[in-house]
């Protein structure tokens, strides 16, 4: 089956050069074991469950909501639709998915199937290395995201099932009511991928995620 496919990796390397959100820990990685001496390789390792490419459980900001071991895995297979704003925000990092980006969107691909992972390429992919580019280090967070206006449309119009963003979160940098989170999304049970990579890689539609997570309880 995978012969006739090309396999996508939106994940970014996890070590202690990540970028992490401001005031978190880096990751970091302590070998216990080696294959000269104990017959076998294993390290020792933390991380705060935010770190790198990672999952938003809906519980992360509202109570009540699922945590990462009641989402159904059922709901971590879904179809993509990859909305590009790369070039229309250029170097803007308040720049936000709008209502108009939507409808720009299914003009050209058709519309958004219900139960889909909406993934939005801002372009910051690009300096996620870069801490002053991908986050404004050393002054107030500022990195793309979604539009609060766009996003009900995604989640009460086109059914998303959970929305992807090439940044740190999927609220832009300047949004400190994480209204998109609080309001939008997690309260309707969606989850997040938060700093993706290569999404450039894919399809505006046709393409399918499978996302892995730590089961943690």
């Amino acid at each position: 089956m995978l012969g006739s496919m090309k396999v996508v990796d939106l994940t970014l390397p996890l070590d202690e050069k990540t970028l992490m959100w401001p005031g978190a820990p880096q990751p970091t990685a302590q070998t216990v074991l080696t294959v000269a001496e104990h017959g076998f390789y294993n390290r020792f390792i933390t991380f705060v469950e935010h770190s790198g490419t990672h999952f938003d459980a809906p519980c992360h900001m509202v109570e009540g909501q699922a945590s990462v071991d009641q989402v159904p895995a059922s709901s971590l297979v879904a179809p993509v639709a990859m909305i590009d704003i790369a070039a229309r925000i250029g170097d803007d990092a308040d720049g936000v998915l709008l209502p108009s980006d939507i409808a720009a969107f299914e003009a050209r691909h058709g519309r958004i199937p219900n139960g889909a992972a909406v993934l939005l390429r801002t372009g910051w992919e690009a300096w996620n290395t870069d801490p002053k580019r991908y986050m404004n280090e050393g002054g107030p967070l500022r990195f793309p995201g979604f539009g609060a206006d766009a996003a009900r449309i995604l989640v009460d119009e086109r059914g998303a099932i959970g929305l992807g963003i090439d940044t740190l979160g999927v609220d832009s940098g300047e949004n400190e009511a994480f209204a998109v989170h609080r309001t939008v999304s997690h309260a309707k049970g969606l989850w997040h991928l938060e700093n993706l990579t290569n999404l450039a890689q894919l399809p505006p539609l046709g393409a399918w995620v499978i996302v892995g997570v730590l089961k943690l309880t």
